[in-house]
């Protein structure tokens, strides 16, 4: 049986049937990320204003199972967006949940969109 978390490895938002209305813009620090609940869920979301884009990924660190990926400072490598773990340093891609150290450890990863000023994610429920 695939995890919960499995299942949402790639942001494809040709098999999302639900979208969750996160939070206002608001309430997104630019350039940072907040971290918020679905269902059993903490779901990391960056509004990464330097780029203009949003992202949002588990909020669970892989290496340690520390929820803590939303304090994460996020940036770029090579044109790809990334979070580094705050406490670990590990470097994820906020496009596809690839580790970018190297390591065997991803994440994962979930469709953004912004309407009417409401930040919303997408899932396949």
């Amino acid at each position: 049986m695939i995890s919960e978390l499995e299942k949402y490895k790639t942001a494809d938002t040709s098999k999302i049937n639900t979208w969750f209305k996160a939070a206002p813009v608001s309430a997104f620090p630019e350039n940072g990320g907040a971290c918020v609940k679905y269902k059993d869920l903490q779901i990391a979301i960056f509004n990464f204003s330097r780029r203009n884009e949003w992202y949002a990924c588990q909020n669970l660190c892989p290496h340690k199972m520390q929820m803590i990926l939303s304090r994460g400072m996020i940036g770029s490598t090579e044109g790809e967006p990334k979070v580094a773990c705050p406490f670990h340093k590990k470097n994820f891609s906020l496009k596809t949940g690839k580790n970018i150290n190297g390591d065997t450890c991803d994440i994962a990863v979930y469709p953004v969109k912004v309407e009417d000023g409401h930040v919303f994610v997408g899932f396949e429920d």
